[in-house]
């Protein structure tokens, strides 16, 4: 559950703070107030899109805070198990600072990429946007949605069909592979015999470049090291420390404070004797070796070259080598390689093939339930005589998910055949097939918040009634929050938030407060009434109200 939402310096708010109740959450306000500026800043918290200029005009960042509470052992499991720790209130943050160059988003103060969030946040919120029902103008949105309502049964299924169609790619890949001319394939074994033997010619070993680049940088070098060497050996044996030793122990007798001081310069005689002593040995070791310069010096030379052509390092190069051996072997014995292929190829498609058969069972068995559900909820929200069915298709490959194409057909008008969505719905109608299918899916939903961003698009009067009453039958079993422009919707809030736009000092605010009943009404009044709200309408929205409460 959503407890609270807390915004700060997006777009035209400043600051706002909402404490979110049980049951159905109502948002209203002008238009232009700044509804969909919530809806947004939910959005943007969840790993959505951040648009540019959102951070309000004169400050440094925006942010956005979403507080959670989560109870149910089940989802707990499911959190820990994304390395999400709860306390023991299950009290769950998400927040997110946007800043001009970048943005950052935390649950419970750890950072988390956008991936991770959503597929976080996929556990507990559902944002049902203004156009999302043009969705259902896509046949892939169908099938997605009889999937999502018979997961339990489906899920299990298709992640098995999964595993084996990646099987099935593979093998289609490797066979593709092999399928060339005998010249072509003759050509290329001739090419991997000669990569494998320079390969194996070549005689790498791990960290051999690294000890030859050492050794060819010190003969390289050799002269300067030498000439510096020398010079460091003159400097060291100007006797100037042996001399200072002298001087000090000489006078050192007359101030007992001299001790220390002869004491050191005792220590850095004897350290500077044995640099002197490791500085000449070093001399008198060092010799170059022309041959062993050269032999060096052709060797990278092989080592880079093979490096260009196989890989970055000698890791990769003998990786290179495997592979072309395990290449070479299925070129040289092409035919029984392909047939084994062939054979495993055609065992894993007769899987393929009944396990795509399981799955489309099984989803035409729910689909059947699915469609009679969606049916009598399309009805409750006024849709007389309606007819609701889903057409099944068998594609001519597989995927994934299984061989099946599924379509939802509909009928408004009696007498009519069923048809594509559409081809039949308005937008209005559309809208409120997508609200028949939420409050379908939510009863098998564990998604405890729902969030609904103008349901209301394209109608009125008794339809908006309906309405208003399938989403307090979602809200008797979610959170649900909706922003709404219909009295008959705003009337069975549980609670309703008013959204005002004002001007204060000069900038244009965006701010937002719960309402109490007395307020709720006269929110409805407006809502209700145009330039002027008289007693009547005040009398209206009251009988509204307590016609919703009952």
């Amino acid at each position: 559950m959503l407890l609270d939402l807390h915004v700060k310096n997006l777009a035209l708010i400043e600051r706002a703070e909402i404490s979110f109740e049980e049951g159905l959450n109502i948002l209203t306000g002008e238009t232009g107030a700044g509804k969909s500026i919530i809806i947004g800043s939910v959005n943007m918290a969840l790993g959505g899109k951040v648009p540019k200029d959102i951070i309000r005009q004169g400050a440094e960042y925006a942010y956005v805070e979403l507080i959670f509470r989560v109870t149910e052992p089940e989802k707990i499991a499911l959190l820990q198990a994304m390395d999400v720790e709860l306390p023991e209130d299950g009290t769950l943050i998400i927040s997110k600072k946007i800043m001009p160059s970048r943005s950052v988003s935390k649950i419970n103060d750890m950072t988390v990429t956008a991936a991770k969030l959503k597929e976080i946040t996929s556990l507990l919120i559902d944002i049902h946007g203004q156009h999302e029902h043009q969705s259902l103008l896509y046949k892939s949105k169908h099938l997605q949605i009889l999937d999502a309502y018979a997961k339990s049964r489906t899920n299990p299924i298709k992640n098995t069909i999964a595993q084996t169609y990646r099987s099935y790619q593979e093998l289609q890949e490797r066979i593709k592979s092999l399928s060339m001319d005998r010249e072509s394939r003759l050509r290329e074994a001739d090419f991997c015999r000669f990569e494998i033997e320079e390969l194996e010619n070549a005689d790498l070993r791990e960290g051999e470049e690294e000890e030859l680049t050492v050794l060819y940088r010190k003969f390289q070098h050799g002269q300067k090291i030498m000439e510096g060497l020398s010079a460091a050996d003159r400097a060291l044996s100007s006797e100037s420390i042996s001399v200072a030793l002298k001087e000090v122990d000489r006078v050192a007798e007359f101030d007992e404070a001299l001790g220390p001081i002869r004491d050191q310069l005792y220590d850095a005689d004897s350290i500077i004797r044995d640099i002197i002593h490791d500085v000449s040995s070093y001399i008198d070791s060092f010799s170059f070796d022309e041959e062993e310069y050269e032999r060096i010096g052709e060797r990278l030379d092989v080592i880079h070259g093979l490096q260009a052509k196989y890989g970055d390092d000698i890791s990769d190069i003998m990786v290179q080598l495997e592979e072309k051996r395990k290449r070479l072997e299925e070129l040289e014995n092409h035919d029984m390689i392909l047939a084994e292929l062939e054979s495993e190829l055609a065992e894993t498609e007769r899987m393929l093939e009944a396990q795509s058969q399981e799955l489309s069972t099984v989803r035409q068995e729910a689909a059947g339930v699915l469609v009679d559900r969606i049916r009598q909820g399309l009805e409750d929200l006024n849709f007389i005589d309606v007819r609701f069915d889903m057409k099944f298709e068998k594609l001519d490959h597989y995927t994934s998910g299984g061989y099946d194409e599924a379509e939802f057909l509909i009928s408004t008008n009696p007498g009519e055949p069923v048809r594509p969505l559409g081809m039949v719905a308005s937008g209005g109608e559309l809208s409120r097939i997508m609200l028949a299918i939420k409050a379908v899916l939510a009863d098998t939903d564990e998604i405890p918040t729902l969030i609904f961003d103008e349901i209301d698009t394209g109608i009125s009067g008794r339809t908006a009634q309906k309405v208003s009453e399938k989403l307090s039958y979602i809200g008797k079993s979610h959170q649900v929050i909706c922003i709404t422009h219909l009295p008959q919707i705003a009337a069975m809030a549980d609670a309703h938030y008013e959204i005002v736009k004002s001007a204060v000092d000069g900038r244009t605010t965006t701010t937002i407060r719960q309402l109490d009943y007395e307020q709720m009404i006269q929110e409805l009044a407006r809502l209700l009434g145009g330039a002027e709200i008289t007693d009547a309408v005040y009398d209206n929205a009251r009988e509204m109200k307590e016609l919703a409460k009952r």
